[in-house]
């Protein structure tokens, strides 16, 4: 199967402007393409997961990835999927943020002479003149047609600025820079950067008389059609002192039955014929397949070993077997005990971060839903000794998922 009826049959291809000419472009190796990344924090996270897996697909077929960083267009902000204007960043974070990306993005993509190029857009935008970019830009592109792009119309109910509604112009000139500087002929997004994408194809051929394409990947959706990557605490990151890879690992490993497939698909370089023998699992079965999608990706993202540490962590509370000190961990210091050497359970699953206040605590105990060491806790007042608390530590769970090791420094 070639690389292109292959992303096909991943699920991952969404909207092409030319299919037969990126299907000959990228089947061949023949495609020098861009994705883009604005570093509005300081670590990439699950929604920026698929295109870099696709940067990997890309380059091992023999294509040429370019990874820019939006140093520049993050001081603009992009208004595609918002509600409400993003926080303006100062310098001094971007760049930040630059590093970080950086350092992440070398997981995944080979960079170095002749592979892989990593570019910052800042290196470009912020030295452009206004008045340059008005005469030589603007005339390219109209108000009627932008205000008609789909990236625009959540923004236009609460109130568009007229500096993120330059972001289109900006990433359009991204793509007509790295088309004159590297000879880039395809960018690659999400879908909702498709109107961004085709003003960046439509100014090449203005100016250049050239031909630019574009491609969009489906957005990593739920069953229930939301945007995966999200948990109550925030976005799942790739950094692990941000997400933890037992956390990543269990993020996974809890999707539900109806997205496993999916996620295995779009997301893991197992083969097809694989995934699709996993299609006729059902039951306790399907529990394998998400153990395999968790492992896999945790693999890509932090490594072989800590992908096994996280499954012997994970086989350890759930399974009844496997190694307990890969577990997330709490540690309690003298303070946090009475003088009794008391500490109450309600404030032992806040400070574990199982529960967000004692009110959430309470409720957890009074529906049966805590256990301390499979032991269940029903009285809000209980409280845990710190002499009961052995060298290797106990377990504090709450309901089916959320648990942590809590030992005493």
């Amino acid at each position: 199967m070639k690389l292109y009826d292959e992303l096909v049959a991943r699920g991952l291809i969404a909207q092409v402007t030319d299919e037969k000419e990126i299907k000959e472009l990228i089947n061949n190796g023949k495609a020098t393409f861009y994705i883009g990344f604005d570093p509005t924090a300081d670590s990439l996270h699950v929604g920026h997961f698929m295109a870099l897996c696709l940067m990997k697909r890309l380059q091992m077929a023999g294509n040429k990835p370019i990874a820019l960083i939006g140093g520049g267009t993050a001081m603009i902000g992009d208004p595609s999927g918002r509600t409400d204007m993003r926080q303006m960043m100062t310098v001094e974070t971007i760049n930040h943020n630059v590093e970080c990306f950086k350092k992440q993005m070398s997981r995944f993509i080979e960079f170095g002479e002749g592979k892989a190029m990593l570019v910052n857009n800042a290196d470009w935008l912020t030295d452009l003149n206004y008045m340059e970019v008005l005469r030589d830009i603007g005339p390219h592109f109209t108000v009627n047609r932008m205000l008609a792009a789909e990236c625009y119309k959540q923004r236009m109910e609460k109130g568009l600025s007229f500096l993120e509604f330059n972001y289109m112009i900006m990433q359009s000139f991204d793509f007509y820079t790295l088309y004159q500087k590297y000879g880039c002929n395809m960018e690659f997004g999400g879908d909702d950067q498709w109107s961004n994408m085709l003003g960046g194809t439509e100014l090449i051929r203005r100016k250049l008389g050239k031909d630019a394409y574009a491609m969009t990947i489906n957005l990593l959706l739920n069953s229930e059609g939301k945007k995966m990557g999200k948990t109550q605490s925030g976005a799942v990151w790739l950094d692990p002192d941000k997400t933890s890879p037992f956390d990543f690992f269990q993020y996974w490993r809890n999707v539900s039955d109806a997205d496993v497939l999916k996620c295995l698909r779009m997301l893991t370089f197992l083969p097809l014929e694989q995934i699709d023998e996993m299609d006729k699992w059902e039951g306790s079965k399907l529990n394998e397949a998400k153990e395999i999608l968790a492992f896999e990706l945790t693999k890509l993202v932090h490594g072989e070993e800590e992908a096994n540490k996280a499954k012997e962590g994970a086989r350890a509370l759930f399974a009844g077997g496997g190694n307990t000190s890969q577990m997330p961990v709490t540690e309690l210091s003298g303070e946090d005990f009475d003088v009794d050497g008391n500490i109450g359970i309600l404030t032992l699953l806040v400070k574990a971060g199982l529960a967000s206040s004692n009110g959430e605590a309470r409720r957890n105990v009074q529906q049966g839903g805590v256990s301390v060491d499979g032991e269940k806790v029903t009285e809000p007042k209980s409280v845990i000794n710190k002499d009961n608390i052995t060298e290797d530590g106990i377990v504090l769970k709450r309901g089916k998922k959320k648990f942590m090791k809590i030992v005493v420094k």
